[in-house]
């Protein structure tokens, strides 16, 4: 798993697999899921992260 978050345009991207995505899925406007052949979570995006308070991550959070 590896996480990227882009400051300029405040999009947080967490990567949960290498396989190829199959199809993205809209969990709300900005929440995106996108998923493997198999049914598997590949990654999921948050659009606005910061104003969402997905990020930056509370520093209990962090390993």
């Amino acid at each position: 798993m590896r996480t990227t978050y882009d400051e300029g345009d405040d999009i947080l991207t967490v990567h949960l697999s290498e396989k190829p995505i199959a199809r993205e899925c809209s969990q709300d406007w900005n929440t995106h899921v996108s998923y493997a052949d198999d049914g598997t979570v590949v990654e999921i995006v948050i659009l606005e992260a910061s104003k969402q308070g997905a990020w930056p991550l509370p520093r209990s959070e962090v390993a």
